[in-house]
């Protein structure tokens, strides 16, 4: 009784890996992307330290729309899939953008 064994081959050092149409980064570009992620969350975090004003609200908006395009960009490989997953991606950021501005309109957050 003799078992096969298959062997997937590997690439080379220094050839770019492909899957399809997905290209493969090293982790240090994952690492430099989840640094930019982290300061991101710490200007938010700032916001309840420092008193931005009337910028309070627009701030906290472009850090949302910017953290939420790059998890989607890089981690989920966005740029890569249909058209329709970009699509899908712009539908969910509106959707998120309207229920959050929703959600301050009920406390009155514009009337202050």
């Amino acid at each position: 009784m003799t078992t096969a064994v298959e062997h997937e081959a590997t690439p080379a050092p220094g050839d770019e890996h492909t899957h399809g149409a997905h290209t493969t980064h090293s982790d240090a570009f994952y690492v430099k992307i989840a640094l930019v992620l982290a300061a991101l969350t710490a200007l938010e975090v700032s916001t309840y330290y420092v008193d931005f004003g009337s910028l309070f609200l627009p701030v906290l908006f472009a850090l949302m729309v910017i953290k939420f395009f790059m998890v989607v960009w890089f981690f989920m490989h966005l740029r890569d899939d249909a058209k329709l997953f970009g699509r899908l991606f712009w539908a969910g950021l509106f959707l998120a953008i309207a229920v959050y501005v929703g959600a301050l309109a009920t406390f009155q957050f514009f009337l202050k």
